[in-house]
């Protein structure tokens, strides 16, 4: 049993920049033989942040990291539609629609980049971070401006943007503490609108490279902050990536990028 299997660098036009991801594409023949333990162990073995499972049949889309699956991966779905336009399978132009744990996310190919339609984020600003979490992260109080949540997941926005870029967290001291991920913003000085950078030990990824679902929360947040509906975000992890956001009127989010491929192949799997 073969599988189609690419590697896609996402929110970048440059190889081995932005945020790297695995593509299985999945014949309506196989498709009974992918059930989750099978799709984790696949995962586990391209050992990058997200792999990302595309159902031929009927455009069922899923993504899993080395350790969980996950409802919404934005770098993950870049890359599929990316190696679907490769293939011919999408034009220029067209809107495809991809059935996920997140509700359909309809993504269109324009001439430049791939345009991804996803739900909003909000972040609430009046949830509590664990003084832990700062100390982990390697942050003192008097450096965080505003903190919150957004899908269960923490938010910091920092007073300086050297202190996002210089972030070295203790990740054996995160993981020791509850969590799922945490994201660190700040308005960029110059360049570009905000800067980010995303942590997740909990879900076996120390730091996203480029995290498109971020971008979700980043983009509302920020929206709000600046009154602006088109932003522009630099991910400034050792690899980095831009991703372009616009906010629409149905609590819905534009996130847009380019993707390279870096490799393609076939995934040998035992026979079922």
């Amino acid at each position: 049993m073969n599988l189609d299997v690419f590697q896609v660098d996402a929110f970048t036009s440059e190889p081995f920049k932005g945020n790297p991801a695995a593509v299985c594409l999945i014949p309506p023949e196989y498709t009974h033989h992918m059930d989750e333990t099978l799709m984790l162990a696949i995962a586990r073995e391209m050992a990058v942040s997200e792999t990302a499972f595309l159902f031929l049949h009927d455009m069922r889309l899923r993504w899993f990291t080395p350790e969980v699956e996950v409802a919404l991966c934005g770098h993950g779905t870049l890359s599929v539609a990316h190696v679907l336009k490769e293939l011919g399978r999408i034009e220029k132009g067209e809107t495809i629609a991809f059935s996920t744990l997140s509700g359909v996310l309809r993504v269109t190919v324009s001439d430049n980049d791939i345009v991804m339609d996803f739900p909003a984020t909000e972040v609430d600003t009046s949830a509590q971070l664990p003084q832990a979490l700062l100390s982990g992260l390697g942050l003192t109080e008097s450096q965080v401006v505003a903190s919150g949540l957004f899908d269960t997941k923490y938010f910091i926005e920092v007073s300086d943007e050297a202190i996002v870029r210089s972030l070295s967290p203790d990740f054996s001291a995160l993981k020791q503490l509850p969590g799922r991920s945490v994201l660190i913003s700040v308005r960029a000085a110059e360049g570009t609108d905000i800067i980010s950078r995303y942590f997740a030990p909990w879900v076996g990824v120390n730091e996203d490279p480029v995290t498109g679902s971020a971008h979700c929360a980043l983009a509302t947040y920020w929206g709000n902050m600046l009154n602006l509906t088109t932003l522009s975000g630099y991910q400034a992890s050792a690899r980095g990536g831009q991703v372009n956001m616009t906010l629409c009127d149905d609590n819905r989010v534009k996130l847009s990028g380019q993707a390279v491929t870096v490799l393609k192949g076939q995934l040998m799997l035992p026979s079922c």
